[in-house]
């Protein structure tokens, strides 16, 4: 058994084919289909199920793929601790990002990489944060930012992962001026005459207002969801509601942040990664952004 033929196996896995697999490895399609065969029979099992259009793995190759991807990591991360010492860190790091994420921070980190660090691949994923998490967990993203409602005893958030929060914001109504909302504070039960609008379930400020909601006995009532703050902002702008979210959203001229006083949980953001995530590429992108976020105006 051969170390590349387990990442020509397991490339295959994650791109869903062996021309893509070949295309991200730039080896040719019948050079990693002949060394996946090989490993095959050394097995004496098929790890592939090739019928199709895309390719799936075989009961044995479900059992196989997370050994396969553990020693992988183990190889890369003695590769790149030997790096290390000569100031060379090397690797592909896979970040996830919650969706329409423009935290100056992250972004200055992720454009600025490839000048610092020049041996580290980066690429960007975006989804929500359940999925990120589901996918940190099964080792097909190496570390997330993701979001969340606190409030809650550390780690019953992300089971099996280990968070750094470094944003936990009470909730905000940002309102017109001059509304009849326009106050110092306001309650939650105050919304009840309001459009409501917010992001979408799998958020950590949907999150944290559902929870705030139920903690004073309220159904909580979103009208308009949508995915982007800014589209939350310019619609309350424009008179369609009240926009339940969180300072550091940003607020259009002509909107005020207005305290949700009795709002008690309140929105969190934080990096995810497995705990047995050693390889000194990824834990280096995680420290760069970690000072990045943390020096994040609240």
């Amino acid at each position: 058994m051969e170390m590349h033929q387990l990442r020509y196996f397991a490339a295959v896995v994650e791109e869903g084919s062996f021309t893509a697999a070949a295309l991200r490895l730039r080896v040719s399609q019948s050079g990693i289909s002949t060394q996946v065969g090989k490993l095959e029979r050394e097995l004496g099992q098929r790890l592939l199920d090739r019928s199709g259009r895309r390719t799936r793995l075989t009961p044995a190759g479900e059992a196989v793929l997370p050994l396969a991807r553990q020693a992988l990591e183990t190889l890369d991360a003695i590769a790149h601790t030997a790096a290390e010492f000569a100031e060379a860190v090397r690797g592909r790091v896979r970040l996830g990002m919650i969706r329409g994420c423009s935290i100056p921070g992250l972004l200055d980190v992720v454009a600025g990489l490839a000048a610092t660090h020049p041996g580290v691949e980066l690429s960007l994923h975006e989804d929500d944060s359940e999925a990120l998490r589901e996918r940190v967990l099964a080792r097909s993203l190496d570390l997330a930012l993701i979001a969340f409602a606190g409030g809650e005893e550390r780690g019953a958030e992300s089971p099996g992962l280990d968070v750094s929060v470094f944003l936990e914001e009470t909730l905000t109504a940002m309102v017109p001026m001059g509304h009849r909302l326009d106050r110092a504070s306001v309650s939650l039960a105050d919304l009840r005459a309001e459009k409501v609008l917010c992001l979408p379930p799998g958020t950590g400020i949907r999150a944290a207002y559902d929870r705030s909601c139920a903690r004073v006995g309220l159904r909580p009532r979103v009208t308009i969801e949508a995915a982007s703050p800014l589209a939350l902002t310019g619609l309350a702008r424009r008179g369609a509601g009240v926009a339940v979210l969180t300072p550091s959203s940003g607020a259009e001229e002509g909107l005020r942040p207005v305290p949700l006083r009795d709002a008690t949980t309140p929105a969190c953001l934080g990096l995810a990664i497995r705990p047995d995530q050693r390889a000194p590429a990824a834990r280096l992108v995680l420290a760069a952004l970690r000072e990045a976020l943390e020096r994040e105006p609240a």
